[in-house]
């Protein structure tokens, strides 16, 4: 599917079913499901309802795996799709800032061929605009009007001087407190419960690493190969390429290998 339709089938999705529940929801339009952080929303069923079917009416040949999908049916993602496109759905990424009425939330999708990352988009619903990147292509910003700005990751820079996002919350109890000890090593780190903002940061040079522990494709696949295409170093804690297969193993993004090896080395010791 072409990547500004991708874009486009996203934007009205948030247009017609996220913004118009956004600071409306009713206490029946909200459950949990994990934990009390794991929410789903009424926008997150009907944004991804209305995803799928645009990308089907569009591309009937296309797999759409929603993150909702999966957490209705998780052997989803135990299929094998290797002959198929497939596009991995979030339709709001930081549901928990969303149901809090948090400005903070996105909507993202990742076109895998062949077990292969070739596509992403990052939306946010409410600046209007778009993180997009093509395998090979680079990594842009993208305006309604048109208007686009290649992203660059940060430069490197010394441990000390490192400014960064990281989610602890599903590390071991043991690990998660060696961790955030050793966070006192670089000059700040921040979480923003909403994958797709954080990488949105990253992009533009805002952060000089990101860290996850638990990789579900909507989650990580159209942010990685982002990083990767603004100039970042990204691979999983055992040093390995990141796959849309993967849902475990960490992720850890730097400016260079060298600074790579550095914050797994002092900070991320998992």
């Amino acid at each position: 599917m072409n990547i500004e339709r991708l874009a486009a089938i996203l934007r009205q999705a948030a247009k017609d079913e996220i913004m118009p529940r956004f600071r409306r929801l009713d206490d029946g339009m909200v459950r949990s499901k994990a934990n009390a952080f794991d929410l789903v929303t009424e926008a997150d069923e009907s944004a991804e309802r209305a995803i799928a079917a645009a990308i089907n009416a569009h591309s009937p040949n296309t797999v759409v795996i929603g993150e909702e999908a999966v957490s209705a049916n998780p052997n989803l993602l135990n299929s094998h799709f290797e002959d198929r496109t497939v596009i991995y759905v979030d339709p709001v990424d930081g549901t928990y800032n969303f149901a809090s009425g948090l400005p903070l939330f996105a909507v993202m999708a990742a076109v895998v061929e062949n077990g292969e990352t070739v596509a992403g988009v990052i939306y946010d619903p409410m600046g209007d605009d778009f993180l997009m990147t093509e395998r090979a292509c680079g990594t842009w910003q993208v305006f309604p009007d048109g208007r686009r700005v290649r992203q660059k990751f940060a430069e490197p820079t010394a441990l000390a001087e490192m400014g960064g996002l990281a989610s602890v919350s599903y590390l071991p109890t043991e690990v998660r407190s060696q961790v955030l000890g050793n966070l006192a090593k670089v000059k700040m780190f921040a979480n923003y419960r909403c994958a797709g903002h954080e990488y949105r940061m990253a992009a533009g040079g805002h952060a000089h690493f990101l860290m996850y522990n638990k990789l579900m494709p909507w989650d990580h696949v159209a942010g990685a190969l982002m990083m990767r295409e603004a100039g970042a170093h990204v691979a999983r804690f055992d040093g390995s390429e990141y796959k849309a297969s993967h849902t475990g193993g960490g992720l850890l993004v730097a400016p260079s290998k060298e600074n790579w090896d550095e914050l797994r080395r002092e900070v991320f010791v998992v």
